[in-house]
């Protein structure tokens, strides 16, 4: 059933449908706090953002920036609206998400996730990963890394990277590592008029109950030209396709689109959809200080700022953080929703400006989803089973040893619809003390945006509780 229930995490992931607030239900709690907009904001690179469809039913093309009314290799495109011309040069992105249910005709078949790539001009380029992961949902095979959906505790701290549930999990937790994962080619020379085969990864169902499998692909990429990039689909065996096979598949139509999203702008309740297309912003910064100051007083808390908020999901922050699409398909999500693969690289510049100490609590949180303000956050008091977010943080500045601020920690969470986060640390500063506090993650795929980050005046022990605990008498030898 593991696998059953991985397929409705990642349906739900999505954003396939939402609706707008409803009335405060029975079962939640308000909390009275700032939701603030988060400063800065999305970088300019390109992000080829590729998730639709995430269930692949036919081979084709799932996303294509190549100039469909151009020639390759002197052979015309017979689809040139299966192509978005969108010319990568520089640095750029990919993400890809992708599942596979099999085939009805047999029980071991491979579905072939391919991304190939070609010069636009008559000059080679050179094409590096700055770093890049991949992983399956399942895999019995060694050089095939993978991340089942283990039923992980809400908190767990580690080394950075081993600790995941999920592919997008144990990917984005890579990134932020900045490796570059097994089987992924440092660089790749580019030849004018030829299609190069970057990669051709398997998603297996083999031995599979039921037949289902996720893969999930992230690259950073920096070229030194022009290129043309595109993922592909193929149905296959153990082996991978030969390249007449993908050059074939580049030349024909695309796979079929899933989820129609609701038009932009139009009352009622919202189907996101999937995205494909090329996204402008692969990175958020931002410096989090109260408005007009340079530093952050700790005397806001409670405090919290959207991540990856959206459109009906802005939390009364009056903010939507989605990624605009330069280019998409019809049919297709008109908008990032939810950002997964953005890197979000935040700063918290804190100043206690009180006359006694403070200690405060950092935490990611899922609060329920709403759009208009409240006056603060509203959670469930028993949260439902669904999962909404499944990923690793990494925070520096917490409280150390011996008065020392900490350095990077990494902790990975498991979160449910409408659930307060727990404590990422403490951190306690004296009158007059500065520190600056910093937050990466990656947004995950199979996570349920928004999110909060929290920064939250930490809970007084009670005197009575202290003096009991200090008169509890030593144990005698």
């Amino acid at each position: 059933m593991r696998v059953l229930t991985m397929a409705t995490s990642l349906l739900l992931a999505a954003g396939m449908a939402a609706t707008p607030a409803a009335a405060a239900a029975p079962g939640t709690e308000l909390r009275s706090q700032q939701v603030r907009p988060l400063s800065g904001g999305l970088d300019q690179v390109p992000l080829v953002n590729d998730n639709n469809p995430e269930l692949i039913i036919e081979p084709g093309i799932l996303l294509s920036t190549f100039n469909g009314r151009g020639t390759l290799a002197g052979q015309p495109f017979s689809s040139p609206d299966a192509h978005l011309n969108v010319p990568l040069n520089g640095r750029f992105d990919l993400f890809s998400h992708h599942v596979y249910a099999g085939r009805p005709e047999t029980l071991d078949s491979v579905l072939w996730l391919g991304v190939v790539a070609a010069p636009v001009s008559n000059t080679p380029v050179r094409l590096r990963v700055l770093n890049g992961s991949t992983a399956l949902s399942q895999s019995s095979d060694p050089s095939q890394p993978s991340a089942p959906f283990l039923p992980l505790p809400p908190l767990m701290a580690h080394d950075g990277s081993s600790v995941f549930a999920g592919p997008g999990s144990r990917v984005a937790a890579e990134l932020l590592q900045k490796h570059r994962g097994i089987g992924i080619p440092q660089e790749w020379t580019l030849t004018p008029g030829q299609l190069s085969t970057l990669l051709a990864l398997p998603i297996p169902v083999k031995g599979l109950d039921p037949l289902l499998n996720g893969r999930n692909l992230q690259l950073r990429l920096e070229s030194d030209g022009p290129v043309q990039l595109a993922t592909l689909a193929a149905f296959g065996s153990e082996q991978p396709p030969e390249a007449e096979v993908w050059s074939r598949l580049l030349r024909g139509g695309l796979s079929a689109k899933e989820h129609v999203p609701t038009p932009r702008g139009q009352a009622g309740a919202i189907i996101y959809s999937r995205v494909s297309g090329v996204q402008t912003g692969s990175r958020w910064s931002a410096r989090l200080t109260d408005p007009g100051a340079k530093l952050l007083s700790v005397r806001s808390a409670p405090l919290s700022w959207p991540i990856a908020s959206l459109e009906r999901g802005r939390l009364g922050s009056g903010q939507v953080q989605t990624a605009e699409l330069q280019a998409l398909y019809p049919g297709t999500a008109w908008a990032a929703h939810g950002n997964y693969g953005v890197e979000y690289d935040l700063l918290l510049p804190l100043v206690n400006d009180t006359k006694g100490p403070v200690v405060l609590d950092l935490a990611l949180e899922s609060p329920r989803k709403t759009d208009k303000p409240e006056g603060g956050l509203r959670f469930n008091l028993t949260p439902p089973r669904a999962v909404v977010f499944r990923g690793t943080v990494e925070v520096a500045g917490l409280d150390g040893t011996a008065g020392r601020p900490a350095g990077r920690r990494w902790f990975h969470l498991v979160q449910r619809q409408g659930e307060k986060g727990p404590s990422l640390g403490r951190i306690s500063l004296a009158p007059g003390q500065q520190r600056q506090v910093r937050v990466r993650l990656i947004y995950p795929a199979d996570a349920t945006p928004p999110q909060v980050l929290s920064l939250l005046p930490a809970p007084e022990v009670p005197e009575a509780a202290v003096k009991q605990s200090e008169s509890v008498p030593a144990p005698r030898p």
